[in-house]
């Protein structure tokens, strides 16, 4: 809690509810909260290590509570984690992006364990505070977590996409899971010059980023800046997909499959930085999933189109200065990085919170610096 208060994250009145309302409270007896140490996620039961279980129920890291849609069985990590508890500076640092005043009505998206909704709930007040969860078990979890913390928000299971319109308008709409698109039905449930606070991204990567939106007088759309980077779970319906490898390189001889091979100098450092993927994302028309994996000092680097079957390969060695591009299919995804890559430097690297969104019913922009400066698909393809 110091750590939160002298980080300049939290404040009055906040400081008193986030005393008052526990986290360990809301977490599972086995839980996998995210080892700084080792990087990955661990075990920890509060029956067989309590002390270590306390211990990272008050660290300020992700812990997460679910795997694999609770199809996941036994106390190992699972596959996906599907559900979580976030770090306390993230809970902080978006209740306090949510800008919320006495007698507000808020709309959570994702109760997850209850824990921000129960630290709104105290805030503003059980009657003011409505919170839709998909999972069926997670939600039931949660109310029994907050029934005995004595907090009673009006918690619905359902598609939180779809918000809550039966209880609507609401003051602030807030989703503590990431989407690709921003659900219009958030937009209308809002009250005029509401705020709608979401993380948000491309299928690009998992370099996301919190965006603010304030939704105008009649509704006509809903704009507004990204303000950090964060990494959320996804919507289930807006996790990242694109098919089997061996839909884009039959047999996987990436030469033999390849209609285009040139070179390239963009490094592994220039294209993992988690700036430039946030930005790649929006450039790249966001029907592109690109993914690494680093092996010693060579990572192995592809691009997938979502829609057309495109797809770029290259491996990337820290210790070259070029490396060789394969490219297939229409589109020369390759080709359209290299290009985006060019903007970006060009634009003096911007990182996500130079960047804003704007929502109406039929169209979503994302753009530079301004509304007048939109980021347009195909902008950046090579000439």
């Amino acid at each position: 809690m110091r750590s939160l208060v002298d980080s300049g994250v939290l404040a009055a009145p906040w400081t008193a509810v986030f005393e008052d309302v526990d986290r360990a409270r809301f977490l599972p007896p086995v839980m996998w909260p995210y080892d700084m140490t080792t990087r990955a996620s661990t075990t920890v039961s509060r029956a067989d290590d309590p002390d270590a279980w306390f211990g990272f129920a008050d660290a300020d890291v992700p812990i997460t509570t679910q795997w694999d849609d609770g199809r996941h069985q036994g106390p190992a990590p699972g596959r996906v984690p599907t559900s979580s508890a976030s770090a306390p500076t993230v809970v902080a640092a978006m209740l306090r992006a949510l800008d919320v005043h006495d007698e507000m009505r808020v709309l959570e998206i994702g109760t997850g364990t209850g824990w921000n909704a129960g630290l709104l709930a105290r805030r503003l007040g059980d009657e003011h505070v409505t919170s839709v969860e998909i999972d069926a078990a997670v939600a039931a979890a949660a109310e029994a977590a907050l029934h005995d913390a004595g907090i009673a928000p009006t918690l619905v299971v359902g598609d939180g996409l779809l918000g809550c319109p039966q209880r609507a308008p609401f003051d602030r709409v807030v989703s503590t899971m990431a989407v690709r698109s921003v659900p219009y039905a958030w937009v209308r449930q809002a009250a005029p010059h509401g705020v709608v606070l979401t993380p948000w991204g491309t299928r690009y990567s998992n370099a996301d980023a919190l965006v603010r939106l304030v939704v105008a007088d009649d509704h006509s759309r809903a704009e507004g800046r990204f303000i950090r980077p964060v990494e959320f779970m996804k919507a289930r319906s807006h996790r990242r997909s694109r098919g089997l490898h061996t839909e884009y390189v039959p047999g996987g001889d990436v030469v033999a499959a390849a209609d285009s091979i040139t070179t390239t100098d963009l490094t592994a450092a220039d294209l993992t930085d988690p700036d430039f993927a946030f930005a790649a994302g929006l450039a790249t028309g966001r029907d592109c999933v690109s993914t690494w994996n680093r092996r010693g000092a060579r990572v192995s680097f592809w691009l997938y189109g979502i829609t057309d079957r495109s797809w770029a390969a290259t491996v990337l060695d820290d210790h070259r200065p070029t490396s060789t591009v394969y490219q297939g299919g229409r589109r020369l995804l390759w080709s359209d990085l290299r290009a985006a890559h060019r903007w970006w430097t060009d634009s003096g690297e911007p990182d996500a919170t130079r960047f804003g969104l704007t929502v109406t019913p039929d169209t979503e922009t994302a753009w530079l610096d301004t509304p007048h400066r939109p980021v347009t698909e195909g902008e950046f393809a090579p000439a």
